[in-house]
């Protein structure tokens, strides 16, 4: 069934009911997708059938030696044939795919793209590309809560809802973070934040959030040590350097988004050939992280790259040019990975690339700052939000996050500084984020903030056109003519205190004519016989958001409004009128008064 001929509307418990009964197949489903990249990095890295794997901790040295470097072009291979032949929305890091449906397609999403980006997904992390895991599961979860609305034929709005619903709740279990994820939904999925969208996406998340905890555990996503200091009383000088940061962070936030997209249009404009380009791309991913093992022990770039960050965090990365060279390492292999045509996230390794950047400026600065005011583990956590929320545009999102993740509360006032700085440059430098920028290279313009469309809380009162003159039906079209030159506006006509019809006096003569000319009519013209009963009623304090539904469920393009309090109105009660054309005007003056507010 397509969106286009769902039009059920449920009541908002049963859209809840179902927004939870999504929740748990979406937890179940981060269970699922999880464990099949164990089994794939496993058998690829290790030579082992295993589903145990702990992201958190360096993989060791593979049995495959230098050889390593086949199993990201295996797979390669694998995903390729996969996202060409049965999914191609399934290749690239997954939510701008999620928000393109939610924005131009009514939220439908091929059912197909569950399975094939599930399997793509897990092949591209577990063989080692460098992309997260949390792109996947959104466009997952996404996939499966738009099949089920498509499958009850919902109405678009309910099915959109479901969808941000599916998405959140993707990230609640991926991540333990069930405040972020109903953020993330609001802030990036949701065209409208109200009860009746918020509920079902907080129920879906909370339930996926349970459900990826009996799996995975209570823990936040990565451990803090017990002896890392807290920042107390947070000098002037720790501020000052974290806003230095947050500054830091909005460039690099910007080489990150342009790298991505510097790096798809190379690979698509050289190599013609889909299996070709991605193997190039996957060989030259499993060569660096490669060589960074063969050097120093670890191939740290490779997956989603938590072991690193859970390193920094732990004290055990603390040399400033190794942390740059990881960024740089990080930054290259990201682009190749989804340049040359992987399946996978962005979010993860924006978080390695804040953590080494933000732990390479905490080593620069942090001896000269005052003692106890910070350390390197601090700035990395602070550098992970700021990249996240900058590149990603998810400014609440990555702050309610990143404090989730590591649940430490000290950092939340600086935390918040340095997000809002490194989006400020991002901003500057590039109005597009990492996901609006694919869709608008496509020519699919998105909203760039969520804002209170402020014409739906005006009443009719405020919007109607006061042109409004009441006359008999009987009355001949000439004497309205002699009897009222120059009348503009409309004619609201009435058959003793009853409205019998209405029409526009600029439409009058033309009617009058065709009317004559096709031989409908002999003799004079009744301006009865001219009015339609093209309208609804509504009161003079109705506000438009409930005018402009009961327009669309009587399928009329005008409304008559009414004064004075009497229970059922008469003709002589009509105070005005609103139109289309009322509308689009009242709108734009709206929007006006917003852009001159900004």
């Amino acid at each position: 069934m397509t969106e286009r001929r769902g039009q059920r509307r449920v009541n908002l418990v049963y859209l809840s009911l179902l927004a939870v009964l999504i929740g748990v197949a979406t937890g179940y489903g981060a269970v699922g997708f999880r464990g099949l990249i164990a089994l794939i990095h496993n058998v690829g890295f290790s030579g082992v059938f295993s589903f145990v794997y702990d992201a958190n901790e360096f993989t060791p040295p593979s049995y495959l030696g230098i050889w390593i470097v086949l199993v990201p072009i295996g797979g390669a291979l694998i995903v390729t044939f996969l996202v060409k032949n049965f999914a191609p929305e399934a290749k690239g890091h997954g939510v701008p795919e999620v928000m393109d449906a939610i924005y131009y397609r009514g939220g439908a999403i091929r059912p197909v793209v569950v399975v094939v980006k599930s399997i793509a997904s897990a092949i591209s992390i577990g063989t080692g590309g460098a992309v997260g895991r949390e792109g996947p599961i959104v466009q997952i979860g996404a996939a499966f809560a738009s099949s089920v609305g498509g499958w009850l034929g919902l109405a678009p709005w309910q099915r959109i809802t479901l969808v941000a619903a599916g998405a959140g709740g993707g990230i609640a279990a991926t991540f333990n973070t069930p405040l972020g994820a109903v953020l993330f939904a609001a802030e990036l999925m949701l065209p409208e934040v109200s009860v009746r969208t918020f509920l079902p996406v907080a129920l879906a998340t909370a339930t996926a959030t349970f459900v990826g905890r009996l799996y995975f555990g209570y823990q936040p996503s990565f451990a803090l040590p017990t002896d890392l200091p807290g920042l107390g009383s947070i000098s002037l000088e720790s501020m000052l350097a974290f806003a230095g940061l947050g500054l830091v962070m909005g460039f690099a936030a910007t080489l990150y988004i342009r790298a991505i997209y510097w790096s798809e249009d190379f690979f698509d404009k050289r190599i013609g050939n889909d299996y070709l380009r991605h193997v190039i791309g996957m060989a030259l991913v499993g060569a660096i992280f490669t060589t960074l093992m063969m050097n120093f022990g670890h191939y740290f770039v490779e997956g989603v790259g938590y072991a690193t960050i859970q390193s920094i965090l732990d004290g055990h990365q603390t040399l400033g040019w190794m942390l740059l060279l990881l960024f740089a390492a990080k930054l290259c292999v990201t682009s190749i990975t989804l340049g040359s045509g992987a399946s996978g996230g962005i979010f993860s390794p924006a978080l390695f690339l804040g953590a080494t950047l933000g732990g390479a400026y905490g080593a620069l600065v942090e001896p000269l700052l005052p003692s106890g005011g910070s350390n390197i583990a601090t700035f990395a956590m602070i550098g992970m939000a700021a990249m996240v929320g900058s590149a990603t545009g998810a400014v609440l999102t990555a702050i309610i996050m990143i404090f989730e993740m590591t649940l430490n509360y000290d950092i939340v006032l600086p935390m918040v500084a340095a997000v809002a700085l490194s989006v400020g440059i991002r901003r500057l430098l590039s109005t597009e984020n990492i996901y609006t920028l694919k869709l608008a290279r496509r020519g699919r313009g998105l909203p760039k903030s969520l804002h209170a469309n402020m014409f739906l809380v005006r009443t009719s009162g405020d919007v109607m056109d006061e042109r409004v003159t009441i006359l008999r039906s009987d009355m001949s079209y000439e004497d309205f003519v002699r009897m009222h030159p120059g009348l503009t506006g409309y004619v609201v006509v009435r058959t003793g205190r009853h409205v019998s019809g209405l029409f526009e006096v600029s439409a009058a003569m033309h009617t009058v004519e065709s009317m004559k000319s096709s031989g409908s009519v002999m003799g004079p013209v009744a301006i009865g016989q001219l009015a339609h009963r093209d309208f609804t009623i509504a009161r003079r304090d109705d506000v438009m958001f409930d005018v402009i539904i009961r327009m669309s469920r009587k399928r009329v393009d005008n409304v008559l409004v009414v004064g004075g309090d009497q229970r059922i109105p008469g003709a002589g009660d009509v105070v005005g009128v609103v139109t289309k054309d009322r509308i689009a005007e009242s709108v734009g003056e709206s929007l006006t008064y917003r852009s001159e507010r900004r």
